[in-house]
């Protein structure tokens, strides 16, 4: 699969409390070359979570911005393992995987773009191993200000033409789409645009051909040990 992309999607969440530190490495250990995680903004620091609320993925209860910084790290988010820093996983992973980020939380593009700038001059880690991707179009813009060197996936659940059209017109790296409304028209309209076209989220050997024979660029997986690199 040259050139073909697997996301190990907020790690190895298969099997590893999702968006943790154990999860990325477990990721990292079955080889794979993209890590895909969540972030939101609080206190100045970026944490590493999916859901706006914490009843989900961690033994806490409300919302995530309602929360200070060292509740959110008092928390078990599966098998001991804390909320972690982005920061956290930059150390973890330096130059041994690509990281797509998800912006979640309010004003979170800043603050990424900040730490992947401190990342690639303090860390020596590259711009081309970031991805910087949302459903928050409005977001994602104010990164790409910032920040136009970094790669930028604009995020979709349905499949509206428009934001295809709107992930051109920004300078989009990809589009990112849900399994569930895949189709050939719409990775060959991407694809005529000049956007890589990458799904979530890909669980199964037959999910991952049905996706290639479609055409697409990439997947993120929950079980990266499932596919060959």
């Amino acid at each position: 699969m040259k050139g073909f992309l697997i996301f190990a999607h907020r790690g190895a969440s298969g099997y590893e409390p999702e968006n943790t530190l154990s999860a990325f490495e477990l990721a990292l250990t079955m080889g794979a070359r993209w890590i895909e995680l969540d972030v939101y903004a609080v206190e100045g620091e970026l944490v590493v979570i999916h859901d706006d609320r914490l009843e989900r993925t961690t033994n806490g209860t409300g919302f995530v911005m309602d929360k200070d910084l060292s509740y959110l790290r008092s928390l078990d988010a599966g098998k001991g393992q804390k909320i972690p820093l982005l920061r956290e996983v930059f150390d973890l992973i330096r130059d041994r995987a690509g990281i797509n980020i998800e912006l979640k939380g309010p004003e979170t593009a800043a603050s990424v773009s900040a730490l992947i700038a401190a990342a690639v001059t303090e860390r020596r880690m590259a711009a081309e191993q970031f991805i910087v991707s949302s459903f928050n179009h409005k977001e994602l813009l104010h990164f790409k200000a910032i920040n136009p060197e970094i790669r930028i996936g604009a995020l979709v659940s349905g499949v509206p033409w428009r934001n295809v059209r709107f992930a051109e017109k920004i300078g989009a790296y990809a589009v990112h789409a849900g399994i569930n409304i895949v189709n050939r028209r719409f990775v060959a309209n991407a694809h005529r645009r000049g956007l890589k076209f990458f799904v979530y989220t890909v669980n199964t050997g037959e999910d991952l051909k049905r996706m290639q024979d479609m055409g697409v660029d990439g997947v993120f997986t929950n079980y990266p040990d499932l596919f060959s690199y």
